[in-house]
């Protein structure tokens, strides 16, 4: 991706760039109730700071306040209280500078059937206001590798082709900072990877990346820091690396080469399973029980061992821990 289209004109030196790319301060939003239902309070105060240059995972259960979230970023919804910049700027302050230095790639494909990408993007770039002179059509539509259907319809493109230019259209406009809202829900597994690697280069040449997702090994595998949303508060925030380490919970498998009819006697003061005849499933916490103990018993029962496997915690474990309890 050309560095040109990933950073605004008067931040594409690094030293007038803030060091938060994102920054939001007790953010709430209270939607007012109906005669029906009451008022209902999507955000309760969250807190985050995005730095600049990262891929940073925003994630939560349906209706834990991360689509409000990113649609008072975007302009689209009014915050009750609270204080958010985008790459420095107010959004109270200056509203249009503010939406300017952000794009959104949104879960829906909304797209004309009838326009071009060509058509698509040029669009797109004149509502945000840039002029002819100043648009990267063509070189966007190359980053995204749809250079050969500039003026295919878009109605004949594919699935994958049209989230791609989903990401070309938001960022016509050169923002620094770029949201992907479910980039990859629906789409198949090769073309997961295909868009896992275009952002991993949009991030390379300046893009500072907010990724929502269900799939959470698309986030433990993108994001450096993930922050995690339930009821409307921020539960988690830390890089994705100690997040994972929250979870204080192993699991050894032992694959013998003679069967087993029940666990060994110096299993017993183990959480260990037999997973069949020859499997030997033992969990336990790192904190509280050493590799060398689990090797001790093995020795002690006399058990020829013919593979050995560890099972880390994965951020699956992570997210249902942290979301697992009831609203505060």
């Amino acid at each position: 991706m050309p560095d040109s289209l990933n950073r605004p004109a008067d931040t594409k030196a690094t030293g007038n760039a803030p060091a938060a790319a994102v920054e939001i301060k007790d953010l709430r939003k209270t939607y007012r109730g109906t005669p029906k239902s009451p008022p209902k309070e999507a955000l309760k105060g969250i807190s985050l700071t995005i730095p600049r240059g990262s891929i940073y995972g925003l994630l939560g259960p349906n209706g834990a306040g991360k689509s409000t979230t990113i649609n008072i970023l975007a302009g689209l919804v009014n915050k009750t209280s609270g204080k958010a910049s985008i790459w420095g700027i107010d959004i109270d302050e200056q509203p249009r500078s503010a939406r300017a230095a952000i794009g959104v790639v949104p879960q829906e494909l909304n797209l004309d059937p009838f326009f071009t990408p060509r058509e698509i993007l040029d669009l797109q770039a004149g509502l945000y206001g840039v002029p002819k002179s100043e648009r990267q059509t063509d070189a966007l539509l190359e980053a995204v590798g749809l250079k050969d259907k500039a003026n295919a319809y878009a109605r004949t493109l594919s699935g994958g082709m049209r989230r791609r230019l989903m990401v070309a259209k938001a960022m016509v406009h050169a923002p620094p900072v770029l949201v992907l809202d479910e980039p990859t829900a629906g789409v198949d597994v090769e073309l997961r990877q295909s868009l896992w690697a275009h952002v991993r280069e949009l991030n390379k040449a300046g893009t500072t990346i907010v990724l929502t997702t269900h799939y959470l090994e698309e986030a433990q595998e993108l994001c450096d820091t993930i922050a995690i949303v339930n009821h409307g508060q921020v539960v988690a925030c830390e890089s994705t690396e100690k997040l994972l380490g929250r979870i204080d919970s192993k699991e050894m498998v032992v694959t013998l080469d003679a069967d087993l009819t029940e666990v060994p006697e110096a299993f017993r003061g183990f959480d260990a399973k037999l997973d069949g005849p020859r499997r030997l499933a033992i969990h336990y916490k790192p904190s509280q029980t050493r590799v060398a103990d689990l090797l001790g018993a093995m020795a002690a029962a006399g058990l020829a061992v013919k593979d050995l496997s560890m099972v880390e915690s994965d951020l699956e474990d992570v997210f249902l821990e942290m979301t697992r309890a009831p609203a505060a």
